[in-house]
């Protein structure tokens, strides 16, 4: 963790906060999840306070909790921000959280995740304050037709596109996804080696092999992809131009499960 944001705690004793939101590529949002840290740093009695993305943007939330492993963190609660909260949420986070714990053995704090939002006592007046500020605010322009700038054609190869279809989203497909676009920014992949972009699909088909993605233009289907397995993909598929045998899926004409 980051010294320089942690409060003071006794070794075994303190506790940590994670406020979860789900995406942002922009400095504006990072800005404001940065405000409501410092807001609930200044309520949270000495807690060390950080925001995370579940899913494009930095931190990640594996990230995060990664990093939380060897401090004198005894707690870690996690508060999610999310309107609305599906109630699947919840559960998912748990399985990742128990994902994460079998990949990285050893001593962890107590995990305790919140029930959002919706939840609170105060969202009535909340959402009361909310309207009278927005019945205060300047009205929206309505300019007339805007001419076109046009577009290029991207130039490149690959195209990586991950399910978000129902089974691979309960196993975690989002985190997948926010993991690759967070590398494909980090490593320049657009134009490194061949130049990929990355898009979400809807079902790939072989639901059971979740959380599946494809590399075109090979059409190499992945299947039990993790963040793990991301690193691996670009490392040897998108810039060393060889398929990652074993997490790939020939289309056999028959089933397959998961190796």
């Amino acid at each position: 963790m980051d010294d320089t944001a942690k409060s003071p705690a006794p070794p075994g004793q303190g506790r940590a906060i994670i406020l979860i939101a789900k995406s942002a590529i922009a400095a504006a949002p990072r800005e404001e999840m940065a405000r409501l840290v410092h807001i609930t740093a200044g309520r949270a009695g000495g807690a060390w306070v950080a925001y995370a993305f579940t899913e494009q943007g930095e931190p990640s939330l594996r990230e995060v909790v990664l990093g939380l492993l060897g401090e004198p963190i005894a707690e870690v609660l996690f508060v999610p921000l999310l309107l609305p909260m599906e109630p699947s949420f919840s559960a998912w986070l748990t399985k990742m959280l128990q994902r994460w714990r079998q990949e990285h053995p050893g001593p962890w704090p107590t995990l305790r995740i919140g029930g959002g939002l919706s939840a609170s006592a105060l969202m009535p007046d909340l959402l009361a304050e909310l309207v009278d500020h927005t019945a205060k605010a300047t009205p929206v322009a309505m300019p007339g037709k805007v001419a076109s700038p046009g577009s290029l054609v991207p130039a490149q190869k690959r195209r990586v596109l991950v399910c978000q279809g129902g089974p691979c989203m309960a196993a975690a497909a989002s985190l997948v996804w926010g993991h690759l676009r967070n590398e494909q920014v980090r490593l320049n992949l657009r134009e490194a080696g061949d130049g990929m972009m990355s898009a979400k699909t809807s079902c790939l088909g072989p639901c059971n092999l979740a959380p599946v993605m494809q590399v075109w233009p090979e059409g190499v289907t992945y299947g039990g992809v993790t963040e793990d397995g991301i690193d691996r993909i670009i490392d040897q598929h998108l810039l060393g131009g060889m398929v990652v045998e074993a997490l790939a899926y020939a289309a056999i004409g028959g089933k397959q499960v998961l190796r």
